[in-house]
C-alpha cells in the first residue's frame, strides 16, 4: 500500500507534467516549463539519501513497523498538499517554492519508505518463496502507477485541457489523502517482522547502525550499481514515457496515456510468476537476462516507437516493459538479502536512495535535456543502454541468495556456521 501511494504520486506527476508546468512556472516556452517541472521532481530526490540515513538506522534500532507508519503518513500528506497549493498567477515565485518544499518532504519520507517495505517483506517471507512474495512489493508500484495514469487519462476524456490546466490537475494529488489513511490504518495493526523480533529478543539489535552499516560498503556499492539500471529504466519506461510519447513523439494525449497503462497491466499479470520462477532458478540468471536485454534492445525498441506506427510502438513498449518487470520482480528478494539483519534496513535504504537520487528522479530531466541538445529522439534508448553496461558488473559480482535464511547477524552468502542463534540454524525449522 505504501509503495502504491509513492508511485501513484510519481505517476500523476509524470502524466500531468505539462499542466503542473503551466500552473507553477511563468513564460510561454513549453520545453522550459517541462524542464522546470522535471527539475522540481529531481530536486525531491536530492533529499532521499538523507531520508535513508535517518529512517534506515532508526528502523534497525526500533523496528521496521514503527518507521513504516511514520513514512506513509509523511508521504501521503505531502502529496495531497500539492493539490492545495496556489499557482504562480496567484502568489508569484512563492508557488514554485512551495511546490519544491512539498516535493522535498515527499522525497525525505520515501527515503525511508522503500527500504523499510522491502526489508519487511523479505523478512516475513518464507525463505524458499521469497521471490514470489517479494514481487508483490513492485505489484504495489504498478498498481500505483496504473491508478495514477488511469485517473489522469480518464480526466482528460471528461474535461477539457483548459479545465485541467485551470484546476482539475489538483484532484489526483488530493486522492493521496484517503489512500494514505487506509495505508496508515493497515500498518498501525502490523506486527514487526519475525526476523527483527528474534534479534531484538536476544538484545542484538545494532546500537550504532550507521557505523556498522558502513562496514558492508562493498555490498552497498553492488546494490547501488544494480539500482542505477533499475531506476533509469523504471523512471524512463514508466514515469517519463507518457511525456515522451506525447511531447517528443507527438502521439495524442489519449494514446500517450493509455499505451503505458496497457503495458503496466501486462507487467502486473506476470510479475508474481516471474518472482516465483527466481525461487527455482535463482536471482542472478533473471537479472543477467534483463540487464543484457536492455544493453542490446533499448535503442532498437526506442527506434520502433519513433516510427509512430501504432503496432511498432506497442511492440517497443512491451519489450521494454518485459525487461523491466524482470528487474522489478527481483528487488525485494535480492537486495535485502545482501545484508545481515542488524543493518539490513540501513544498508538497503542508504545504498538504494543514494543511487536513486543520482540516477532515478533525474532520468526525465536528463533525457529531456539530451533530446533538446542533440535533437535525437533515441537519447532515451542510449541512456538505458549505458545504464545496462554499468550494472552488468555488480550483477555478476552479487552473491546468489535464493533460498538462504535471512535470520541472525551473518552476512548472506557466507558460511552458515557463522550464525549466532540456534534458531537461525539451517537445521532448525523457521
Amino acid at each position: 500500500m505504501g509503495n502504491a501511494i509513492e508511485w501513484f504520486d510519481y505517476g500523476v506527476y509524470g502524466y500531468l507534467a505539462a499542466s503542473i508546468g503551466n500552473a507553477f512556472f511563468p513564460g510561454n516556452d513549453a520545453t522550459t516549463k517541462l524542464l522546470s517541472t522535471f527539475g522540481v521532481l529531481a530536486v525531491s530526490f536530492v533529499v532521499r539519501p538523507l531520508g535513508g540515513m535517518v529512517f534506515g538506522p532508526l528502523g534497525d534500532k526500533i523496528g521496521r513497523q514503527r518507521v513504516l507508519v511514520l513514512t506513509i503518513t509523511l508521504m501521503s500528506v505531502s502529496t495531497a498538499a500539492i493539490g492545495l497549493l496556489p499557482t504562480y498567477a496567484t502568489i508569484g515565485v512563492w508557488a514554485p517554492v512551495l511546490l519544491v518544499l512539498c516535493r522535498l518532504v515527499q522525497g525525505f519520507s520515501t527515503g525511508g519508505e522503500y527500504g523499510g517495505a522491502a526489508t519487511y517483506m523479505a523478512e516475513c517471507a518464507p525463505d524458499r518463496k521469497r521471490g514470489f512474495y517479494g514481487a508483490f512489493l513492485e505489484f504495489g508500484t504498478l498498481i500505483g502507477l496504473i491508478c495514477g495514469g488511469l485517473l489522469a487519462t480518464t480526466m482528460s476524456l471528461w474535461v477539457s485541457q483548459a479545465t485541467i490546466n485551470a484546476w482539475a490537475w489538483r484532484l489526483p494529488f488530493l486522492a493521496a489523502l484517503p489512500l494514505g489513511a487506509i495505508g496508515l490504518y493497515l500498518r498501525a495493526r502490523l506486527e514487526d517482522s519475525p526476523v527483527f523480533d528474534e534479534l531484538a529478543r536476544h538484545s542484538e539489535t545494532s546500537k550504532v547502525p550507521f557505523r556498522e552499516t558502513m562496514q558492508h560498503w562493498r555490498h552497498i556499492l553492488l546494490l547501488m550499481g544494480f539500482v542505477l539500471l533499475l531506476n533509469v529504466t523504471d523512471y524512463g519506461v514508466l514515469t517519463y514515457m507518457p511525456t515522451y510519447l506525447n511531447s517528443v513523439l507527438k502521439l495524442s494525449p489519449l494514446l500517450s496515456g493509455l499505451l503505458p497503462v496497457m503495458v503496466m497491466l501486462g507487467m502486473l499479470a506476470v510479475i508474481a510468476p516471474i518472482g516465483a520462477l527466481t525461487d527455482r532458478i535463482g536471482r542472478k540468471p533473471a537479472l543477467l537476462t534483463s540487464c543484457i536485454g536492455f544493453i542490446v534492445l533499448s535503442v532498437p525498441m526506442v527506434m520502433l516507437m519513433g516510427t509512430k506506427n501504432l503496432a511498432a510502438t506497442v511492440i517497443g513498449l512491451t519489450v521494454l516493459g518485459l525487461l523491466l518487470v524482470i528487474l522489478l520482480a527481483c528487488i525485494a528478494s535480492t537486495l535485502p538479502a545482501l545484508f545481515p539483519t542488524q543493518v539490513r534496513y540501513s544498508a538497503f535504504a542508504i545504498g538504494y536512495n543514494v543511487s536513486t537520487s543520482a540516477f532515478g528522479g533525474t532520468t526525465p530531466l536528463v533525457v529531456t535535456a539530451l533530446i533538446a541538445a542533440t535533437h535525437s529522439n533515441l537519447m532515451l534508448g542510449w541512456y538505458m543502454t549505458g545504464a545496462g553496461l554499468i550494472a552488468l558488473v555488480p550483477i555478476l559480482l552479487m552473491p546468489e541468495t535464493a533460498g538462504e535464511s535471512l535470520r541472525g547477524r551473518r552476512t548472506p552468502g557466507t558460511a552458515r556456521a557463522s550464525t549466532r542463534h540456534p534458531r537461525a540454524s539451517a537445521a532448525t525449522p523457521h
